[in-house]
């Protein structure tokens, strides 16, 4: 078990350390598609009542996104995409004006309508490929920036063939979307890295990239970890191995077992060293999230 860096980070003008304890982002997807929860909270209204649930949940931000990056979604337009997420953003600003409200987006217009709306955190799955023009909205909002390991885009990332080694995807990837963000101008000390969990990756790969998390310390950024609800996670919970099978043979998982299959990856996250995790439910979680934080404070 690594110990866990600190790390100090700007949020709407204030500053939050990283690092003391685990930081858990609750999910609020927009959509009517998203792969665990769409169309639960495509209303306005709902949505955000849902923020508003997370957060008596246990989430310390809200992390909100009206385009699915679920494997096969497809692309939406601008003029869609903030006609989903800015009254929820509004209405969230107003309802819980001291939580950070981060919001999930591959695109320029979006992030930087949803920062002048009160979005506090950008959130970028793309890591500045889609478009690196993010990097200066982040710049000039001051806002962090989350920067994630993707493979492809997601219409066709789990069907193209894995990389063979999956630690050197992610070391090229992040120099990449590392040196696009500081040629913008962000400081790095606004970076966020998330690795991806999920997006154009193996089952194994997951799973490897979970059990090894504390090699991506060499960044010195905080790291942001995702795995709730992922079929990744499904699957092995339903009684599968780290290979898929041509035939599923296991039942699917209960929603309580997989509750627990996301608070298992949740803990081993957090014990390789993970500042944030992201996930949909987060009072499942938070049990043991306490109770990794309390590993890694007991650790010599």
């Amino acid at each position: 078990m690594d110990s866990r860096p600190k790390f100090e980070i700007e949020i709407a003008r204030r500053k939050v350390c990283l690092g003391r304890r685990t930081l858990i982002m609750g999910v609020l997807n927009v959509t009517p598609d998203s792969f665990s929860d769409g169309g639960l909270s495509l209303d306005p209204d709902r949505a955000i009542q849902r923020g508003i649930e997370l957060v008596r949940q246990g989430a310390d931000w809200i992390d909100v996104g009206g385009e699915s990056t679920r494997p096969g979604s497809q692309p939406i337009s601008v003029a869609e995409e903030l006609r989903r997420v800015l009254p929820v953003i509004r209405g969230l600003r107003r309802k819980l004006p001291s939580v950070p409200l981060s919001i999930d987006t591959t695109k320029v217009d979006v992030a930087a309508q949803a920062a002048r709306a009160g979005a506090s955190i950008l959130n970028d799955v793309s890591g500045l490929r889609f478009d690196a023009g993010l990097a200066d909205v982040a710049r000039r909002h001051r806002t962090p920036l989350i920067l994630m390991h993707l493979r492809g885009r997601p219409e066709t990332m789990q069907q193209k063939p894995f990389v063979r080694d999956i630690w050197r995807s992610l070391r090229k990837g992040f120099h990449t979307s590392l040196r696009r963000a500081l040629a913008a101008g962000v400081s790095r000390s606004q970076i966020i890295l998330d690795p991806g969990l999920g997006f154009g990756k193996s089952r194994r790969q997951n799973y490897e990239i979970l059990a090894r998390l504390a090699r991506l310390q060499r960044f010195h950024c905080p790291i942001l970890v995702g795995s709730s609800r992922k079929s990744f996670v499904q699957a092995v919970v339903a009684g599968e191995g780290l290979e898929p099978l041509r035939v599923r043979t296991a039942a699917a998982a209960t929603g309580a077992q997989l509750e627990a299959g996301n608070a298992a990856t949740v803990v081993a996250a957090i014990l390789g060293g993970a500042h944030i995790v992201r996930v949909h439910d987060p009072g499942a979680v938070l049990p043991a999230v306490r109770v990794a934080d309390a590993l890694l404070g007991a650790a010599p």
